[in-house]
């Protein structure tokens, strides 16, 4: 009679845990750095682990096309996508206010990752981030790893300075190859850090051009428009080495990089990655990605993701 009481109550616990949970698909604004912030929660159920993706960009919103890299991991996570400062839904909804600089945003994150933990009575979250994300991703788990079960860094930016500098000179020797004389003149122009969204728009249509053998689909106009509110932001973070800055991190930490990504330059990434300290690490390879390995190789994004959990 005690085993059945036991094993009838365990299992009532056990049901009617489960009755309770329930899919979320939910977005919403919350206060976080004193302004309204958008997110954007899903998952097959509101009981599963939190993952928080943070965009790149800075200043790109991925909300609007997230399924493509987030419905298998739906499966597994309340899945949350967040339009930071100045960007998307939120810039919608106010502006700043404040000067935009890395403290604020590692701030905002933090915040934003408070704000689920309470929501969900959960201790900690999987913290996954790309490109500026990425960055943003280790600035957070070097200071809050207690806030971490995991910190995944995505084609993150280690030393972005540096990887600039390499990517213009492959540039112009592929062009001095080529005899392309338009992409010598242009990428002469161009000095590190970056004085300008037209030294931008001419490295990275360079980058896409001579090195990835693509068109950028960028044009001018846009870069030029974005350095406005985002070039000094991105020559602050270039300026970081987290090979020097931030020798270890204490929550497991998964580096997930492009083989031909010179954009944020997978071979600093990978000299970081052995130098780091942490409780667990793993490097993981997209042999056939740049700097976009979420979409171009999605499926692989999430099964590694799933996996090491």
């Amino acid at each position: 009679m005690r085993i059945f009481l036991i094993i009838l109550f365990y299992g009532a616990i056990y049901f009617g845990s489960s009755a309770l949970a329930h899919p979320i698909h939910q977005s919403q604004a919350i206060k976080a750095g004193n302004i309204l912030q958008w997110i954007k929660m899903d998952g097959d159920s509101d009981q599963l682990p939190l993952l928080l993706f943070l965009h790149g960009g800075p200043g790109n919103s991925v909300m609007g096309y997230s399924n493509r890299f987030t419905l298998h991991l739906q499966q597994y996570f309340i899945v949350t996508q967040w339009d930071q400062r100045e960007t998307g839904k939120t810039k919608a909804l106010n502006s700043s206010g404040e000067a935009l600089t890395i403290p604020l945003f590692e701030s905002d994150a933090v915040e934003v990752i408070n704000y689920l933990r309470n929501k969900f009575h959960q201790d900690k979250i999987y913290l996954v981030g790309h490109s500026w994300g990425g960055f943003l991703a280790l600035k957070v788990a070097s200071h809050y790893p207690e806030l971490l079960a995991a910190c995944f860094a995505v084609a993150p930016m280690v030393h972005q300075m540096e990887s600039e500098r390499l990517a213009l000179t492959k540039m112009k020797q592929i062009g001095a190859q080529q005899k392309n004389a338009r992409a010598l003149e242009e990428l002469a122009e161009v000095k590190i850090p970056f004085e300008n969204g037209r030294q931008l728009f001419f490295h990275r249509r360079w980058l896409h051009t001579l090195i990835h053998q693509k068109h950028s689909g960028i044009t001018k106009t846009a870069v030029e428009k974005w350095a406005l509110t985002w070039l000094a932001l991105l020559n602050k973070a270039s300026e970081v080495n987290f090979a020097v800055e931030v020798p270890e991190i204490k929550c497991p930490v998964y580096f997930l990089i492009g083989n031909r990504d010179y954009q944020t330059n997978s071979e600093l990434t990978k000299t970081y990655y052995e130098k780091l300290k942490a409780p667990k690490k793993e490097l993981f390879w997209f042999t056939d990605s740049a700097h976009l390995l979420n979409l171009s190789e999605s499926k692989k994004f999430q099964e590694v993701i799933i996996s090491v959990i």
